[in-house]
């Protein structure tokens, strides 16, 4: 059984003037449990509406999302937002962090939220997330005081709180410079080689690369595939791996 999949995904959005704008069509995915995807693609081609749609945080127009063996598309928005909370994590481009928290209680704001576990057990984890990250002499700082690496490694803390069965990362090092992105993507790789899936959208060919899978899309629907296997991050592989997928954008016209 895949931990998710589409079947028929259409989205579309009004357009006020009477014939609807279509963002996603006809979209057939399936992803299995501990998989790497990328999701790559020119500008408006509808990599982040797929991920907002798949995810339950956008509606469908047409079609089925299935998780984890459950049609979500049909659930109340209570049962929806419960789904995520406990199932799903998320990492944006821009990180979505509380001005008002210090970087630790923006952290463990979703596990009080979900109550799955004690305070005690959550402060722990989180404790555990914050030093795997390299951010645990930060956890008292306001989110002013921080760069935006270190921002990104605690909204990676935030989205692994209630540990999460699939991850979701659209453009998350997109604001980032190259070392920074570098140790988030090597931070990831850690994440998904521990069992969580992970679904990416991303610009960046170098984060692609340490994808399991690669999906090309254009004009809403998924136009090409490259399996790229999994990435054990030995000397010269994420650069063989590179070559081979920017071989494989330009026959695409990326």
């Amino acid at each position: 059984m895949f931990i998710l999949e589409t079947k028929g995904l259409k989205k579309s959005y009004s357009t006020g003037q009477g014939t609807p704008q279509s963002i996603l069509k006809d979209v057939q995915l399936q992803v299995s449990q501990g998989e790497f995807i990328a999701v790559m693609g020119p500008s408006g081609s509808g990599k982040s509406t797929l991920l907002y749609t798949i995810s339950g945080m956008d509606k469908l127009t047409e079609g089925s999302v299935i998780f984890k063996g459950q049609e979500i598309s049909g659930v109340s928005e209570n049962e929806l937002a419960g789904l995520r909370l406990k199932h799903m994590g998320f990492i944006f481009q821009q990180m979505h962090l509380l001005k008002n928290l210090n970087i630790r209680d923006n952290i463990i704001l979703s596990a009080y939220r979900a109550r799955t576990s004690s305070r005690r057990t959550i402060n722990k984890r989180a404790a555990e997330l914050m030093n795997k990250t390299g951010i645990s002499a930060l956890a008292e700082r306001d989110i002013t005081q921080v760069s935006g690496g270190q921002l990104q490694r605690a909204a990676i803390c935030r989205a692994l709180i209630n540990q999460p069965d699939i991850l979701f990362g659209d453009e998350p090092t997109g604001a980032l410079n190259s070392k920074a992105a570098s140790e988030i993507m090597d931070i990831l790789a850690d994440i998904n080689q521990s069992g969580t899936t992970l679904i990416i959208a991303t610009h960046d060919a170098k984060v692609a690369a340490q994808a399991e899978r690669v999906l090309y899309m254009l004009d809403g629907s998924i136009a090409a595939e490259q399996r790229l296997g999994k990435y054990y991050r030995v000397d010269g592989e994420l650069k063989r791996r590179e070559e081979k997928l920017a071989a494989w954008l330009l026959k695409l016209g990326f």
